[in-house]
């Protein structure tokens, strides 16, 4: 069965930096795009930033641009996602999201339909 843990979540002052990780189990995902999504309380799940299989083509949602960035390493079959520049906006669920199906590869998606596999989620709570 596969699983996808997400870590690296907190609480932390604006301006600050956080690193979240996604490991994935029970089945190997170098061969998948990749995403990460994020929920604030009261609001829709949201699109944040996709890496694609080759780990190179990557998207974000304008709202985090030049503040995250995505990466991946397979050879761990994890993935990251580094957040500077921290603000309170920023505080939600953080998710990450696996698409196993037939992927181009350089393709990302910013939809949720795209993604098979999702992790439980993890909180970041920034402070302003």
């Amino acid at each position: 069965q596969v699983q996808l843990v997400e870590s690296g979540g907190g609480l932390v002052q604006a301006g600050d930096s956080l690193r979240l990780s996604c490991a994935a189990s029970g089945r190997t995902f170098s061969s998948a795009a990749m995403g990460w999504f994020r929920q604030a309380p009261g609001k829709e799940r949201e699109f944040v930033a996709s890496i694609a299989m080759n780990g190179v083509s990557t998207v974000y949602t304008d709202s985090v641009k030049g503040r995250f960035t995505v990466s991946r390493d397979n050879a761990k079959n994890t993935k990251y996602l580094q957040m500077n520049s921290l603000k309170a906006e920023d505080s939600a669920v953080y998710y990450c999201a696996v698409r196993s199906r037939y992927t181009p590869r350089d393709s990302t998606y910013s939809a949720m339909a795209s993604y098979d596999y999702w992790g439980q989620g993890t909180q970041v709570t920034v402070s302003s």
